[in-house]
C-alpha cells in the first residue's frame, strides 16, 4: 500500500479493512473507559470554578509532562536519558495516572510504532485513515496486542516487578485519586480533575498519532509521512516536533533549534543541572547532515 494514500480525503473517514469485527473483552473494556470519561467531561460547563480549573491544569502538567512524554515517552521508550530508579518509578507512576494504559502495553506500542512507522503493522498507521490513527485503534486492543508480539520488545521492563505490578493493577490507582479530589472540592474537582483532565491529555497524545502524521513540516527525510506541527508543540509539551522526534528518536530533545520550543526537553536539562537524569542522548552534526541527505523512500 503506497504511503501518500494518506493524503487524500477519502482516507480520513477510511476503517481499516484489516481490523477484525469481532470485540474481545479488552476492547470493550477499553471502549466503556472511553465512553465514560468523556461523558464525565460534558459536565464541566456546569461545575467550573477556577479552584478545579487550577487542580486540572496541575494535574495535566504532572500526569502529562512528567508521565508521558517526560517518563513514558522518552525516558522508558527511547532511553533517551537515566533516571535513579526511585525518580524513574515516580515518574512512570505519574504516567499510570493519565489512563493511557501501563508503561509495559504504551512503551510496547510506542517501539511498535517506530519499527513498523507508517504501515500496515504500525499500531495506530495513518494509513488506515485519521479517525483510526487518533483513536480507533484503542478500540482493536486485542488484534494490537498481536500485532505488538505480546510485548516482546519491552523485555527490560517486563523484569522489573514495579513495572508487572502496575500492568496488573494499572485501572485500580486512578480509584484513590478521584476519592480525593472529591473529598477536597467535590463533583467539581471529580469534573475537572479526572474528566477534563483525562480526555484533554488523551486527545493531545492522540493528535501526535494522527495530526502529526498529516499537517506539517517535514524537515528530515525519515522515510514516513512523520511531520512538525506548531499546534501540537504547544499543547504536549513539545511532542509535536514529530519529524524532529523520527529523525533521532532516541534524542532527548525534539526541538532540535534554539527557537523550537520543548518544555519536556527543559525539565531533562533542569534534572541533568541537578544531577538526576544522566547519559542524556542528542544527535550531533554529522548524525543530522547524514538524515538531511538521506534519500526518500520511494512511494
Amino acid at each position: 500500500m503506497a504511503l501518500v494514500t494518506v493524503t487524500s480525503p477519502l482516507s480520513i473517514s477510511k476503517i481499516p479493512p484489516n481490523i477484525p469485527g469481532e470485540w474481545k473483552r479488552l476492547d470493550i473494556g477499553t471502549a466503556c473507559v472511553v465512553f465514560a470519561v468523556h461523558c464525565l467531561s460534558l459536565f464541566a460547563p456546569f461545575q467550573f470554578n477556577w479552584s478545579a480549573f487550577w487542580v486540572a491544569f496541575v494535574l495535566y502538567v504532572i500526569t502529562g509532562l512528567l508521565g508521558i512524554t517526560l517518563s513514558f515517552h522518552r525516558n522508558l521508550t527511547h532511553r533517551s536519558f537515566k533516571l535513579p530508579k526511585w525518580l524513574e518509578y515516580s515518574f512512570a507512576y505519574c504516567g499510570v495516572q493519565a489512563l493511557q494504559g501501563p508503561p509495559i502495553d504504551w512503551v510496547s506500542v510506542h517501539k511498535s510504532h517506530h519499527q513498523f512507522g507508517d504501515s500496515e503493522r504500525d499500531p495506530h498507521s495513518p494509513i488506515e485513515g485519521f479517525w483510526y490513527s487518533h483513536m480507533g485503534w484503542l478500540l482493536y486492543r486485542t488484534s494490537i496486542s498481536k500485532t505488538c508480539r505480546e510485548h516482546n520488545n519491552v523485555g527490560d521492563l517486563k523484569k522489573q516487578p514495579f513495572y508487572r505490578f502496575m500492568q496488573r493493577t494499572h485501572h485500580l490507582h486512578p480509584i484513590p485519586l478521584g476519592v480525593l479530589l472529591y473529598a477536597l472540592g467535590g463533583f467539581p474537582f471529580l469534573v475537572w480533575g479526572m474528566g477534563v483532565r483525562i480526555v484533554w491529555l488523551w486527545h493531545i497524545t492522540w493528535m501526535v498519532n494522527s495530526v502529526c502524521h498529516i499537517w506539517g513540516k517535514q524537515p528530515w527525510k525519515t522515510r514516513d509521512l512523520s511531520r512538525n506541527n506548531w499546534l501540537v508543540v504547544v499543547l504536549s509539551f513539545g511532542e509535536g516536533w514529530h519529524n524532529n522526534h523520527h529523525a533521532f528518536e532516541y534524542s532527548a530533545r525534539h526541538g532540535l533549534e534554539w527557537w523550537q520550543l520543548d518544555l519536556t526537553w527543559i525539565v531533562v536539562r533542569l534534572l541533568q543541572a541537578a544531577g538526576l537524569a544522566t547519559e542524556v542522548k542528542l544527535p550531533n552534526e554529522m548524525q543530522k547532515q547524514r538524515m538531511a541527505l538521506q534519500p526518500l523512500k520511494n512511494c
